[in-house]
């Protein structure tokens, strides 16, 4: 439990933080708007993803699926062409998980429960409090990663933060902080304030911080040491050769499995290690190509929580043929309309227009 001189002391700062919050708030849709759905929504879309690049996904989102019920009924290509470009597309499948729950058990509005929000999928603590406090006005802390570093700037808590007993002493000095009469705005001052002065892995702002004259670590002289968090692990490193056929204007797409990385996805093409490009043809005549052009088109990376793929590309212009089962041709419209490529390919997708009106790789 958080000693109780600690819940004294930061309750001491509320005042302050939400006076703050008031004169400094940036205007965000799900804020202007804080329907429980869409905040919903907005939370899921941050995790993982910056504020700026989420917010005209969720105008758009919102657009083309505005209340529980249609996101329920969507059909998954179209949920996933409306994700495309945030990643994590798993995200957006959970998303629907809980939406048809939704609809089936609550009569299509989330609970206003917050044991009942946890039990849903794809919602964890943070957003369960977040909808709960923010939504509802239920005393319920949602504590991320910027809380988390504001708390353990406060206290000068030396803790390890990714270590769930120092997780959970932080979270019971949040919720010892709560304002009963104003949580949801409580939860976002913290987060306000991690995200726009006490920033992470750097000296924060202290000048700016409402509650400066509180902070122990300030005090202290070393307010950028903290959180303390353990080092992550390296990530794995995968080399991938990537296969851009082509024929006829359309581009050959293949159906990842169902379970894994980038689960279901359609994707370019693409075999796990780096072959030399005129070996790429003996690979696609096994998907029934007959290549009449191949081309080296560059090196490509994306790096994903654990994994990095160093790609290389290779673009192979061939005669029509019938793919085999989990392929399939895709044209401009279809790309632009209704299939999601992962961003992981976004090195050679941006260029796919080019190739497709026949035109190889010009190296620039």
């Amino acid at each position: 439990m958080a000693e109780t001189k600690d819940i004294e002391f930061l309750r001491g700062l509320t005042l302050a933080l939400l006076a703050w919050y008031e004169k400094h708030r940036r205007a965000f849709p799900w804020r202007e708007e804080p329907t429980p759905y869409r905040i919903w929504v907005s939370e899921i879309m941050l995790q993982q993803t910056r504020i700026e690049a989420a917010l005209p996904y969720f105008d758009r989102f919102m657009a083309a699926l505005p209340t529980v019920s249609t996101l329920a009924d969507v059909e998954e290509e179209r949920l996933m062409k409306l994700w495309e470009g945030l990643g994590y597309y798993s995200r957006a499948r959970n998303l629907q998980k809980a939406a048809k729950t939704i609809v089936a058990d609550y009569g299509g509005e989330l609970p206003a429960s917050y044991e009942k929000l946890l039990s849903l999928p794809g919602i964890g603590e943070y957003t369960a409090g977040a909808i709960a406090s923010m939504a509802y006005g239920l005393p319920v802390p949602a504590v991320d990663g910027n809380v988390l570093r504001v708390c353990a700037r406060l206290l000068d808590d030396e803790g390890d933060i990714t270590r769930a007993p120092v997780k959970k002493r932080l979270r019971e000095a949040v919720y010892a902080m709560l304002p009963p009469d104003r949580p949801g705005d409580f939860n976002q001052a913290v987060m306000e304030l991690g995200e726009t002065v006490c920033l992470p892995n750097t000296v924060p702002l202290c000048s700016e911080c409402p509650i400066r004259g509180g902070c122990r670590s300030r005090q202290a002289g070393h307010p950028e040491r903290l959180p303390v968090r353990a080092e992550k692990k390296a990530r794995r490193v995968e080399k991938r050769t990537v296969l851009i056929v082509i024929a006829g204007g359309r581009v050959l797409l293949h159906r990842r499995e169902d379970k894994g990385l980038l689960a279901g996805m359609w994707e370019l093409p693409s075999v796990p290690s780096w072959i030399p490009p005129e070996e790429t043809d003996a690979v696609a005549a096994t998907w029934g190509a007959r290549p009449t052009e191949t081309v080296a088109v560059g090196d490509g990376k994306h790096v994903f929580s654990h994994i990095e793929w160093q790609m290389q590309g290779v673009l192979l212009y061939t005669r029509p043929f019938s793919p085999p089962e989990g392929f399939l041709w895709a044209d401009a419209r279809r790309l632009r309309e209704e299939t999601a490529l992962p961003s992981a390919f976004r090195c050679y997708s941006s260029r796919l227009a080019q190739w497709m009106q026949g035109e190889t790789w010009s190296g620039q």
